[in-house]
């Protein structure tokens, strides 16, 4: 885990370096100051030389301006190293996202994701902010004033040790104890943020279902589990200020007490034994030597917070995509044609049934095809093969003649535009939109695929036209609008293949039917694969695909299907006897 963290802190390794040189140095520094006071307390004062008395002032106002730079520049490295380390974590986690497939996205869950990236980097962030300064520091610290400590009076210095093994074991307990408690709540924030971003992606229904308050009820459910969580590990890490107290006051009661007795007995002589000055150090040397142990137990309790944060960044950093492209990929796609051959597929090994059973068809470029099926009869499955967003368990899947496993995961996804069944539009002008299909497209480009698509009309009376701004998701314009806007937005992608997976139900069926005389003049050469609930919208396709459970149940033009199959009969009636109620 350590080793994958490291590798995000390239370009910030320097200030890293620099905030722990610096912390020596600063370290270093306050020292020394304790020194100098005892060698001016007892040679200088004590004897009455004032030379000497002024010469340890420089010094002190020199290492205590020292410190001051040394304590500011570490600070600024650190800020520096820790900020950076974050944008890398984040940078690396995102792009790592963008290659994963559908199901490794199931694996973690959107919200999931989303709290890696936030929540669950700051934790990290701020343990190495930490890491790269106090837990330099502290150890430096310890050691430091120990050997000056030492050098002083060796029997008193002996106290602090012998508080070390207490403190160690006190620190080993809580985090013991509260480790399990933190790893347990970040999964509460997965579910916190699932249940706000259903609510907001949700919240016209809400409001049409007057369901406000069970989703208050929701979210203060889930915020109270965090809360008693947070409490209770709190409640295990609030032992340690009262460790390291007890700890402090108990060797500072000690060092002044012998320390007094010490130097009765050297008549504050400094060539006897221990004087005044020389006990102040000391004190001063154990109030760092404690203040440095419980500084370095205040990096341990970040640890023990951020330990499960890294664990679950370390995990999207190391997932590997399902799917990806073979060393020697295809880099071209011949044409437009598909072919599936006894093609199974289940989204899980777990699961006991396939979504698609024995699937064979063969689609000739150019061809328009229909899908029709009931609820759950795969048709969006059968479609998100073609661009490899899933693979298939068992058989082979070919597109313009090739195995689709063969070929570049991107230059296969860039010869196959899909409109999916859930219209996503993202927040930004109409071009910026459609831009997603060609990034180089034209004015007159865009406006061609708009007037295919029928989409060219709506947009020209808005209020700035293809410079008008669109809200997340597109919540300004309607379902069909949606959905026209995505098909323009597919076509401007010029692709060989071309899927509409149930992407004109919201738009009325002179519009349906405009859209797909477009299609049939101005991209003839374009493979078009048309998943729709309405006979009318696929009736005149040169083949209709029937599925029913995951399986073929026919296959055939309108004509054919009428006479040989009793599903595609079935649904042709019940919507014609549909028709003519509303007439």
């Amino acid at each position: 885990m350590i080793k994958r963290l490291a590798k995000c802190v390239r370009e910030y390794k320097l200030p890293s370096f620099l905030s722990a040189l610096f912390v020596a140095c600063e370290v270093v520094m306050e020292v020394l100051i304790p020194f100098t006071m005892a060698d001016m307390l007892d040679y200088g004062i004590n004897a009455g030389d004032m030379d000497f008395v002024i010469r340890c002032g420089i010094k002190l106002v020199i290492f205590a301006a020292l410190t001051i730079f040394f304590g500011n520049m570490a600070g600024r490295c650190a800020s520096t190293a820790s900020c950076g380390f974050a944008k890398n974590l984040r940078h690396d986690m995102y792009y790592n996202v963008q290659n994963f497939s559908f199901s490794n996205i199931d694996k973690f869950s959107t919200s999931s994701l989303i709290t890696r990236m936030t929540t669950d980097v700051s934790n990290v962030q701020n343990a190495y902010m930490m890491i790269v300064r106090t837990a330099i520091r502290s150890p430096m610290m310890m050691v430091c004033s120990s050997v000056f400590a030492f050098r002083i009076y060796p029997q008193l210095a002996m106290i602090f040790m012998l508080c070390l093994p207490v403190i160690a074991t006190g620190l080993y307990i809580i985090m013991t104890k509260t480790h399990p408690i933190f790893k347990r709540v970040f999964k509460t924030y997965d579910r916190l943020n699932r249940t706000v971003q259903e609510n907001l992606r949700g919240i016209r229904v809400v409001k049409s279902f007057i369901r406000e308050d069970h989703e208050a009820d929701k979210f203060e459910k889930t915020s109270g589990d965090i809360r008693r969580d947070f409490t209770h590990a709190e409640f295990n890490l609030a032992w340690n200020a009262p460790l390291m107290q007890g700890c402090t006051y108990v060797c500072m009661l000690l060092v002044s007490w012998l320390g007094a007795q010490a130097i009765i007995a050297s008549g504050n002589n400094p060539e006897a034994g221990l004087t005044t000055g020389m006990l102040m150090s000391l004190i001063t040397y154990s109030m760092q030597i404690l203040m440095s142990v419980m500084m370095l137990s205040m990096v341990f309790v970040m640890i023990t917070i951020s330990r499960e944060s890294a664990e679950r960044i370390c995990a999207v950093l190391e997932e590997k995509s399902d799917l990806s492209s073979s060393e020697n990929a295809i880099r071209e796609v011949a044409d437009g044609s598909i072919k599936f051959e006894h093609v199974f597929f289940r989204y899980s090994e777990k699961s006991e049934k396939n979504c698609l059973e024995d699937v064979s068809v063969e689609i000739k470029s150019g061809e328009t095809i229909g899908i029709i099926g009931g609820t759950g009869s795969s048709k969006s499955t059968f479609v998100q093969m073609i661009p490899r967003l899933y693979d298939a368990t068992e058989g082979t899947v070919f597109v313009g003649g090739k195995d689709v496993r063969e070929y570049d995961l991107e230059i296969l996804r860039d010869e196959v535009a899909m409109v999916l069944q859930k219209n996503v539009l993202f927040s930004g002008t109409v071009r910026e939109n459609l831009l997603w299909g060609n990034e180089n497209a034209t004015q007159e480009e865009i406006e061609h695929a708009c007037k295919l698509a029928q989409a060219d009309g709506f947009i020209k009376e808005m209020p700035e036209g293809y410079d008008t701004y669109l809200e997340q998701g597109g919540s300004n314009v309607s379902g069909g609008q949606k959905q026209r806007l995505c098909i323009a937005r597919a076509l401007l992608k010029r692709p060989k293949i071309l899927i509409l997976d149930d992407s004109t139900s919201a738009v009325d069926t002179k519009t349906d039917a405009l859209i797909r005389k477009a299609f049939a003049e101005e991209i003839p050469d374009t493979t078009k694969i048309i998943i729709a609930q309405r006979i009318a919208s696929v009736q005149d396709a040169d083949k209709i695909i029937v599925l029913d459970a995951g399986k073929i149940a026919a296959i055939g033009c309108h004509s054919e299907l009428l006479e040989t199959s009793d599903i595609y009969r079935e649904v042709y009636e019940s919507q014609m006897k549909g028709a003519i109620s509303d007439d």
